[in-house]
């Protein structure tokens, strides 16, 4: 793939404005660059990222469809918030498994907004049968488990965000060699760039080696919770039983906007 710019120093600047102006009106007499500067070069980079991603697993999906694709809305839902600001001051976009379009399965994701320019990957706030099968994958499989967090890659530019609990979840042994990953509540990781960086003509190549290295821990989990990560295979590479999807995650009630992920947004939101 010929190397491209996806983002310019417009994008940044506009989301500074938003956020110093998130209001109805201001958007509105600003909507046409929000078209121009955020809204289609992200259209254009899921579109690129098909390729690439494709190549990781071809179970995970990047849709450029403006709606109902990869990228996040704007919109903030604020029908249970405190904050009330109508906009989000961010742009993103998640990339997901095949078999579902939920934020709370295995992912690959996007996160652009001034001075905080990531690449997530992993599982945000799994429900409570999803989280058991992950945990309970990590308790019966320790040494693939160590594997797919332990590569010099993955190692040297990942690193592991999300909450915990303080205890050993009730039936795991609190000796377990793995016992502060069995407390997590959140199995993701996180890769930081630069606003620099994401402005360059490298970047969709930074982006997919970030998801590349990150692959064994991205298999792990997409196995546990029951889904396929290569063509024409079973999940159940790292032995686990595969399950029916509907079975895995049941509907959910998405928290407030304001809270969970770096500076107050939620994580692949």
């Amino acid at each position: 793939m010929a190397k491209r710019v996806y983002f310019g120093k417009e994008l940044f600047q506009f989301l500074a404005e938003l956020a110093m102006n998130n209001d109805r009106t201001w958007f509105n007499a600003n909507k046409e660059r929000y078209e121009r500067d955020v809204k289609q070069p992200l259209l254009a980079f899921i579109e690129d990222f098909q390729g690439p991603l494709r190549k990781i697993s071809p179970h995970f999906v990047a849709d450029p469809r403006p709606v109902g694709g990869s990228m996040f809305r704007i919109y903030r839902d604020t029908r249970f918030a405190k904050d009330k600001t109508p906009y989000k001051t961010h742009a993103a976009a998640h990339f997901r498994h095949d078999a579902t379009g939920d934020v709370h399965t295995p992912g690959f994701y996007l996160h652009l907004e001034p001075m905080n320019v990531m690449c997530g990957t992993g599982i945000w706030q799994p429900d409570g049968p999803t989280l058991l099968r992950i945990r309970e994958a990590i308790a019966a499989k320790p040494e693939v488990w160590k594997k797919a967090i332990s590569g010099r890659a993955f190692k040297a530019a990942h690193s592991f965000w999300g909450e915990s609990v303080s205890r050993s979840p009730k039936g795991f042994d609190p000796n377990h060699p793995f016992i502060e990953d069995l407390k997590r509540k959140d199995f993701v990781t996180t890769v930081e760039f630069g606003m620099g960086d994401a402005c360059s003509d490298e970047f969709m190549e930074q982006y997919a080696a970030a998801c590349r290295t990150a692959s064994p821990f991205m298999e792990f989990l997409t196995k546990a919770v029951g889904l396929a990560w290569q063509k024409n295979t079973l999940p159940a590479g790292c032995g686990f039983t595969p399950t029916p999807f509907g079975r895995l995650v049941g509907p959910k009630v998405l928290p407030p906007q304001g809270g969970g992920g770096p500076n107050g947004y939620p994580l692949f939101g």
